[in-house]
């Protein structure tokens, strides 16, 4: 409970920073992101339980990662992070998960993703900023991979990259679970 707490100040923080550094309005920031003026009160006083969803919308909005709505200051120079010890930013019905494992640092930041995916679960993801690229790798088990309505299979061992700014699907396929990990390539922020 208490690391949820925590958790939830760091985000109220970075958002209320990057709001601020971005000159927008709390209006305007809803307008923008889609997010209504109240979820995003309550955000800001660290307050409610923000969704996936609604954490890439506002990130997108911002022109930053996810990771740096949620990431506290830096560690140091290497930075060894755990799967158990990240908190899922989404849980499936059927159990599947999707952990934000780190963001690197830069001028294009990338995000390393974990996700568990279960037969006939899937995860739809509203578009992303222009100039994202996701890859995701399979590590076991089959995925369905939709993208603008098109279905594409994507097995143990194999690799697929895409355009991240139209709405995309994962889909878990098969009878086992299907691990895999994603990457998402930011395009460069402002200098």
């Amino acid at each position: 409970m208490a690391e949820t707490a925590t958790a939830l100040r760091t985000v109220a923080h970075n958002v209320r920073a990057a709001r601020n550094r971005a000159g927008l309005s709390l209006d305007e920031l809803s307008r923008r992101a889609q997010v209504s003026k109240g979820a995003l009160v309550a955000l800001e006083k660290a307050q409610g339980n923000p969704n996936l969803a609604t954490l890439v919308r506002l990130a997108d909005t911002l022109g930053i990662s996810v990771s740096a709505l949620m990431q506290g200051p830096s560690e140091g120079r290497v930075r060894v992070v755990t799967a158990g010890a990240v908190t899922p930013l989404w849980t499936g019905e059927r159990g599947g998960q999707a952990r934000l494992m780190l963001t690197t640092s830069g001028p294009a930041p990338v995000e390393v993703w974990r996700w568990e995916l279960e037969p006939d679960e899937e995860y739809a993801s509203d578009s992303h900023q222009a100039g994202v690229v996701e890859t995701v790798s399979v590590t076991s088990g089959r995925m369905i991979l939709i993208i603008d309505g098109a279905e594409h299979a994507v097995e143990a061992g194999q690799t697929a990259t895409y355009n991240g700014d139209v709405p995309h699907v994962y889909r878990g396929s098969g009878t086992g679970t299907c691990s895999l990990i994603m990457t998402v390539q930011l395009p460069p922020g402002p200098a």
